[in-house]
């Protein structure tokens, strides 16, 4: 066994590796960047080494800076986490060369698979089933369009070397073919430099299974069944969950012996995915096609490790270190449910915008992740940030991973709304609330589950999860509670006005625009004259509060405002007003505040780099014209007029960067 490895990444992934090194008892190294120095994962590790600048293509993506620091400290193996150089062939044979270990599958493997159109081929001589399509090379559009008419529309367009939803076209008739192709060989151009593209039939109603693969470098592959990733915004995972509540015990063997067949056609061994593309409008569940193979360890790999009880850093390590599987195929069972929700720093009430920034405040629903694979009681977080940290614009905008394990699926569920309520994140944006109404949703406790769930269910953006009338209820009761907590704080304080005097008892609560009555007794609370079976406590400054209503626990993490509380449950944000009985009249007499107009400012909706500037000062501007360009989180953002006009000033330049809510520039 290895003595010491190096982690070739950051962040959560770096983290998670480290901790099942430790229990291993082999020593780790980590690589940081400026960005990353006072990183979670560089204290953790037993050292650490500088390998440049922020930005991973002078730092993370430099495989001579990491070959050189295995040297410095002695590494024996490299584990590459997912993502950077995971799936670089150039780099696993760079390690080979100086004797380093890759942990992670053989460079033939990786190169075979990496190719789409190499991969497809190869998975059916394997006696994979492939989505019908043409895997050749397209000599140019009007090819394109005569390949796409014999197939049958609808088609997707793909660039060959393509991943993470760059590079591809759905074409629903030889128009859209005409039209889209060219811009796909860009695009793989551009991104992949590569131009390739091949044309598939698009699946109605599809579902995006995948299944993890195991093996050894004694010709042992298994595949430790399957999890549903169908839940995706632009393509991008959202939601995953172990097993499939669409997959059928008979599915699940025949998907997982193709996929075995397919890893044993390239020799391949360590942690793989085989991802497949299912037809849910095929009753029989025997639609099932092979999308790609990822030759490297998943980001929803702990799904699989909640319902199995296996640790595949674990494997991983000791397959690459030579060691047979101890397991066989009889051994892989189905134990309970899990269910993971990437917690990722963008708004989503504001179209998703990358929010990056400072770590304010930082609690999670249980301590990190220290080894058992459902965590404490079911709730695991996998994350590589802390309170003080920064989520910065140079990598992916991940915080955390929550994943809960149950019984069945519904507690799985379950588990994660209870746990995302007691997520405190302050600072920046982040995506809690709209996981959390995922995990309400009733299409999704369906398990009618599409590849196009989030755009069908939110087609006009996300403004928070359905609230139930007793949620709104409660809220309000604990509202009232809580001003009454206050003031008999106020009262306590010397000096104050009415120190003699008993907090208010009754108060006037409203919620989303509802007023309730709210009337404190000594042993119960009403809410327009109903009783309210609820406990709780309260102390002025707490940020979150824990009431138990009726024998259910709702968890509620409030923030102090001018006339009340913003309080968020449930996946919602709520506004709420509390006023005494005697002054809640008072208020139809006060003035409404008018916003000032902002309509003349181009105003940067999230931090980042301004790399484009398209206008100056006196140019004139039509409606819809790019004005300037943002990069954050490695995606860049056009910023248009909204209306037509003339510049006149300009306030930032480019390579700025920008806060939210900056000022680049101002029309006359």
């Amino acid at each position: 066994m290895f003595k010491k490895i190096l982690i070739a990444n950051r962040g959560e992934i770096a983290c998670r590796v480290i901790k099942t090194a430790r229990r291993m008892g082999i020593a780790t190294v980590a690589v940081y960047s400026d960005a990353d120095a006072r990183a979670p994962f560089v204290q953790m590790a037993d050292e650490a080494v500088h390998i440049g600048p922020s930005p991973a293509s002078e730092s993370y993506l430099v495989a001579d800076k990491i070959i050189a620091a295995c040297k410095a400290t002695g590494a024996e193996a490299v584990h590459p986490g997912y993502g950077f150089l995971s799936e670089r062939t150039s780099f696993a044979e760079a390690l080979a060369k100086e004797n380093i270990a890759f942990i992670g599958p053989p460079v033939n493997a990786i190169a075979a698979m990496g190719d789409k159109i190499e991969s497809k081929k190869l998975a059916k001589e394997a006696g994979v089933n492939v989505v019908p399509g043409f895997v050749g090379e397209i000599d140019d559009t009007e090819h394109a369009v005569r390949i796409s008419n014999e197939i049958g529309y609808p088609v997707m367009m793909k660039a060959s070397a393509g991943g993470g939803g760059k590079g591809m076209r759905l074409a629903y008739d030889e128009k859209d073919v005409r039209e889209g192709f060219e811009a796909t060989k860009r695009e793989g151009l551009n991104s992949f430099g590569d131009d390739r593209v091949f044309i598939e039939k698009f699946i109605l109603n599809p579902r995006h299974i995948e299944i993890q693969i195991l093996g050894d470098q004694h010709g042992n592959v298994l595949y430790l069944n399957e999890r549903e990733c169908s839940i995706q915004r632009r393509h991008q995972k959202v939601v995953e969950e172990a097993p499939s509540p669409f997959v059928t015990e008979k599915m699940r063997k025949a998907m997982g012996e193709q996929c075995v067949a397919l890893s044993k056609a390239v020799g391949y061994y360590s942690a793989g995915t085989v991802e497949l593309i299912v037809s849910g409008a095929d009753p029989t569940g025997e639609s099932f096609y092979f999308l790609e193979m990822n030759t490297r360890l998943q980001v929803e790999h702990p799904v699989t490790e909640a319902i199995t009880g296996i640790d595949l850093v674990e494997q991983m390590i000791r397959v690459a270190a030579g060691e047979k599987l101890s397991m066989t195929q009889d051994d892989i069972k189905i134990d309970g449910w899990a269910i993971e929700n990437r917690v990722y720093a963008e708004d989503p009430y504001r179209g998703f915008l990358p929010s990056t920034g400072r770590l304010v405040r930082y609690r999670t629903p249980v301590p990190a992740w220290a080894g058992n694979e459902r965590g404490e009681d079911g709730v695991r977080v996998d994350a590589g940030v802390e309170e003080g940290g920064e989520v910065s614009i140079f990598y992916d905008p991940m915080i955390a991973k929550l994943v809960t394990w149950g019984e069945t699926r519904d507690e799985a569920a379950d588990k994660q709304i209870a746990a995302l309520d007691r997520f405190e994140i302050e600072g920046l944006g982040h995506n809690i609330d709209f996981v959390s109404a995922i995990m309400q949703h009733p299409r999704f406790r369906s398990g009618e589950l599409t590849t196009g769930f989030i755009a069908e269910e939110y087609p006009e953006g996300f403004h928070g999860a359905a609230t139930e009338d007793h949620i709104v209820r409660a809220l309000a009761a604990i509202a009232g509670f809580m001003a009454s907590a206050e003031a008999d704080r106020a009262r306590r304080t010397d000096g104050q006005l009415g120190d003699r005097l008993d907090p208010p008892a009754k108060w006037q609560v409203t919620v989303g625009g509802t007023e309730h009555k709210v009337k404190l007794g000594h042993k119960h609370i009403k809410v327009d004259g109903d009783k309210l079976d609820i406990a709780l406590e309260y102390t002025p400054g707490d940020r979150l509060v824990i009431a138990e209503i009726d024998g259910s626990e709702l968890a509620v993490k409030v923030a102090k405002t001018r006339s009340g509380w913003r309080m968020t449950t449930r996946g919602r944000i709520h506004d709420v007003r509390v006023l005494p009985w005697h002054a809640a009249p008072l208020t139809r007499h006060m003035i409404e505040k008018i916003p000032p107009d902002l309509s003349r400012f181009l105003i940067c909706p999230m931090p980042g780099l301004l790399v484009a500037l398209h206008v100056g000062e006196g140019d004139k501007v039509e409606a819809g014209q790019p004005l300037a360009t943002v990069e954050a989180m490695k995606m860049e953002n056009i910023l248009r007029a909204e209306k037509s006009g003339t510049v006149k000033s300009v306030n930032a330049a480019q390579g700025d960067s920008l806060a939210v809510d900056a000022v680049i520039l101002e029309m006359e």
